[in-house]
């Protein structure tokens, strides 16, 4: 395993690792650890009632139902709320025009903490906390590394997930091509396409083979993009001309809007096809209605993290170094195959496993131009 793909990222803060065969929600690496009390003990060092703190959410226009990461971020304050036993409150976008007033609204309430979810988020969260230094923010998916000190970026170079789920793809598809397309043309979705398809490229290298990825040329950096994470209508006719150019395997990196490529896959199936999804952010055989057609999911581990700064911030630990979820520290991970399981060979498993331990020792690299700066 020591052929490098064309892909270069160090993996940052060892902590728990994922194995494939299943998810354990690990710590946040750059969160700090527990005070006072050992993982899996009855209460957590800061206490269950902390009804005085209030930590606050800020979706993006996908809204906290996205089955994806505004979802999961939306679970880990939940979990704090449930654990820490802290106040809530939450503010919804629809719109790029909301983020300012929702993020003001929250200022407004007074929260302690201010959860930005999503990248698109970052250029309005900036200046609104230079604004208020006192105040503390996390932002999800904000890859920008120019934030003052009172942010908590949570980013992940989710190139790594993705690399194994394109070997994974290249090395099931019985047509020969798979595909991806994302959402809106942003670095925190074009990171996922990166790695899906310099994952197919290692395993033509690998196997000799030649399957093809429709949806993003990685070379040219360009591809197939919706344009936003709600029009479901795209995803579906994306998905639909994918499979019509004979692609089994499909990854969505767009949100709701995946939730298209869920409909046509069903859909192509009813009528003789047999194709499958890989979700993202998110296991999406939990959080969809439709997970007998997903074959996996990349997964960033968002609502651990979260609940982890809030701990921390609740323990007077709170920094604004920047969390880097990864295949190492668990940060990002494979989902299971749930359904697929049996159909997935002992021979894909444990190459999968190769690569991964690959890619955490640095024999394999995986780079992307997409991965988070810190």
């Amino acid at each position: 395993m020591g052929i490098a793909s064309p892909l270069s990222r160090k993996a940052l803060l060892p902590v728990a690792m994922l194995g494939m065969s299943g998810l354990l929600l690990a710590g946040c690496g750059a969160a700090p650890e527990e005070d006072g009390a050992t993982a899996g003990s009855d209460a957590p060092a800061v206490g269950t009632d902390n009804s005085d703190y209030t930590g606050c959410i800020v979706s993006d226009q996908g809204g906290f139902d996205d089955r994806s990461f505004n979802q999961s971020s939306h679970d880990g304050l939940m979990a704090a709320e449930e654990e820490f036993g802290i106040s809530t409150n939450e503010a919804e976008s629809t719109s790029p025009s909301d983020f300012t007033p929702n993020i003001t609204s929250m200022l407004q309430a007074d929260c302690d903490m201010i959860i930005g979810v999503g990248f698109l988020l970052g250029d309005t969260m900036k200046p609104i906390a230079n604004d208020n230094p006192e105040t503390h923010f996390m932002g999800v998916d904000v890859t920008d590394p120019e934030f003052p000190d009172n942010v908590k970026r949570l980013i992940y170079d989710t190139a790594q997930g993705s690399f194994l789920a394109g070997y994974l793809a290249a090395g099931t598809s019985e047509t020969g091509k798979v595909a991806t397309y994302g959402g809106a043309e942003i670095p925190t979705v074009t990171i996922f396409m990166d790695g899906f398809a310099a994952g197919v490229e290692y395993y033509n290298e690998q196997k000799d083979a030649e399957v093809e990825v429709l949806g993003w040329n990685r070379e040219a950096k360009t591809g197939s993009f919706t344009g936003d994470f709600e029009n479901q209508a795209a995803g579906k006719t994306n998905t639909t001309n994918f499979i019509n150019e004979g692609a089994d395997i499909i990854m969505p990196v767009a949100g709701p809007v995946g939730l298209g490529t869920l409909d046509a896959v069903t859909e192509a199936n009813a009528g003789g096809k047999e194709a499958k999804v890989i979700w993202v952010d998110s296991d999406g055989y939990e959080t969809t209605e439709q997970g007998e057609v997903i074959l996996t999911s990349v997964v960033k581990l968002m609502g651990q993290a979260v609940q982890d700064v809030i701990e921390a911030d609740l323990a007077d630990e709170f920094d604004g170094e920047p969390y880097v979820g990864t295949l190492e520290n668990g940060g990002v991970a494979l989902a299971p195959f749930h359904d697929f399981d049996a159909e997935v060979s002992d021979e894909m498993k444990t190459e999968l496993e190769e690569i991964k331990a690959g890619i955490i020792d640095g024999s394999i690299e995986v780079n992307s131009d997409y991965s988070p700066e810190v």
